[in-house]
């Protein structure tokens, strides 16, 4: 039975912690900041309630596994899933609009015909085959298995793009998810829709690879799904899963030092002095911050996958309690997509700058999380630049960025201003305090192609004994993708470094 040290508690550190447990060891999880979740938040007034971070689960297989082999309860024992039917409902530039049913290939094909015209949904269905395609090329190594030694052929795009013929030159592929946008759907509101898959995550349609086409099947094959009571929910479960398995947490302890004997992780030292000596050592926080923790160590040699050291976009959210009870039929999850993406990808990806937000606005169906039938609770999120390009404690750009998500999201919501009872507003620099991530940046999944620049470092390092969990790690950013870099932790320390994978 091995002594492990868990630095944080957020979802990917918590589902190490589990299954570590499980296996025997002894495990005590050191979180900086005074409880559990890292971005499963959430924001209580006046009977009103909101995440403040993610707010929907993809891929839930995940966590359904995690309990599963955590414990005798399945995670429907411990928390009330709900698919979200329409999936979304996307309001466009021109004022048009359609709904999404939630996991139904055919009727999404039928519902964009209906409503961007015939031949919409039969170019978005071909688009998901060839979707589908990239996510069976890549779902072991890029979700399930521990990175590869030789993850350079990771680089390859594994996207089967069309050829576009051009006369008198070599035929042409798209290289990015803008210009399969273009190429492949038309552009225009089919091509709209695509990009905002991945702004959503904070990606550049413009620069982000064509394997970034997995993360709209994702959701078309596996659904939406919705937690009752809100995402800091699952993140209750978690906690208290691991409770139940024995492991110990101290909240209000910053981890300030990693502890090396004999070329080997052997502990952590805490802001007060505290020194806690343990076999091994689970980084679920920012990786970046471990120059910090371990001055002047090497941990991502040569060929090895490093911690991305630009700033990551971030999210921007107002919480808005209305009076007024929400309208039958309201979907859950709406895009009010931007009059200007070009203006927008430059404000977000290269602030500071200005440009009218793609508003995603989620209205969940849920008594407990507004005081009545008379009053609605609203969540408006908008991807961002990170605190540092943008001064984001500048109260006057605060206050005009929350009145244009207000703005947009009218679009959607007739009469929300005049509901309107008050606003909370979250920042990219309360997403830094609440998560510890530079700049509040918001970390994506793990991507095939673009030369590997969308990799995240792997679950081992450099440092015998100093693993890594989280959406910063291998496989990446999002609910799911931290869930599994829990179980790849595990199976990397409990069955070694000849672990293979998930089963």
């Amino acid at each position: 039975m091995a002594r492990i040290a868990v630095i944080g508690a957020g979802a990917g550190a918590m589902a190490a912690a589990a299954r570590l447990a499980v296996a025997g060891h002894r495990v005590t999880v050191y979180e900086r900041s005074s409880t559990y979740g890292g971005a499963l938040g959430r924001f209580e007034r006046d009977g009103f309630v909101f995440d403040t971070g993610p707010a929907l689960l993809r891929l839930p297989a995940v966590y359904r596994d995690l309990f599963v082999k955590t414990g005798k309860e399945p995670l429907e024992s411990r928390v009330e899933l709900a698919p979200v039917d329409p999936a979304s409902r996307h309001v466009f530039a021109d004022g048009s609009e359609v709904s999404l049913p939630n996991a139904s290939r055919a009727g999404v094909i039928s519902a964009l015909d209906d409503a961007l015209g015939a031949g919409a949904g039969e170019r978005w269905g071909a688009f998901l085959g060839r979707a589908r395609e990239t996510w069976d090329r890549t779902r072991r190594p890029l979700l399930e298995e521990p990175l590869w030694p030789n993850w350079q052929v990771l680089a390859r795009e594994p996207y089967p793009a069309l050829k576009q013929r051009r006369l008198l030159r070599p035929p042409r592929q798209a290289a990015t998810l803008h210009e399969i946008a273009v190429q492949e759907l038309g552009g225009g509101r089919l091509g709209a829709l695509l990009e905002s898959y991945a702004l959503e995550y904070g990606l550049d349609p413009a620069s982000v690879p064509a394997a970034a086409a997995v993360l709209p099947y994702m959701e078309h094959a596996f659904g939406s799904w919705y937690v009752r009571g809100g995402m800091r929910e699952l993140a209750r479960a978690m906690y208290e899963r691991c409770l139940a398995r024995k492991i110990t947490f101290v909240f209000d302890a910053e981890v300030t030092l990693i502890r090396e004997k004999d070329g080997h992780a052997a502990g952590v030292e805490l802001a007060d002095g505290t020194v806690v000596e343990a076999d091994r050592v689970v980084c679920g926080a920012d990786p970046r911050g471990l120059r910090r923790m371990l001055p002047g160590r090497t941990l991502w040699g040569a060929g090895m996958v490093g911690p991305d050291e630009a700033a990551r976009p971030s999210r921007f959210t107002v919480l808005l309690a209305l009076r007024g009870a929400r309208p039958e039929g309201t979907a859950h999850r709406t895009v009010v997509h931007s009059p200007d993406a070009a203006a927008e990808a430059r404000a977000v990806f290269t602030g500071p700058g200005a440009g009218a937000p793609t508003v995603t606005v989620l209205r969940p169906d849920d008594p407990a999380v507004r005081p009545d039938e008379d009053h609605e609770a609203v969540t408006l999120t908008a991807t961002v630049a990170p605190h540092g390009p943008v001064d984001w404690t500048e109260k006057a750009l605060i206050a005009r960025y929350a009145d244009e998500l207000i703005t947009a999201a009218a679009r959607a919501v007739p009469g929300l201003r005049e509901r309107l009872l008050w606003q909370e507003v979250r920042t990219p620099v309360r997403v830094a305090e609440a998560t510890g991530a530079e700049g509040g940046s918001v970390p994506a999944p793990s991507l095939a192609g673009a030369r590997a620049a969308l990799l995240h470092p792997a679950n081992s390092t450099a440092l015998p004994g100093l693993h890594l969990a989280g959406g910063w790690a291998h496989p990446g950013g999002g609910l799911a993708h931290a869930g599994m870099s829990g179980a790849l932790v595990a199976g990397l320390i409990v069955e070694g470094e000849d672990f293979r994978g998930s089963q």
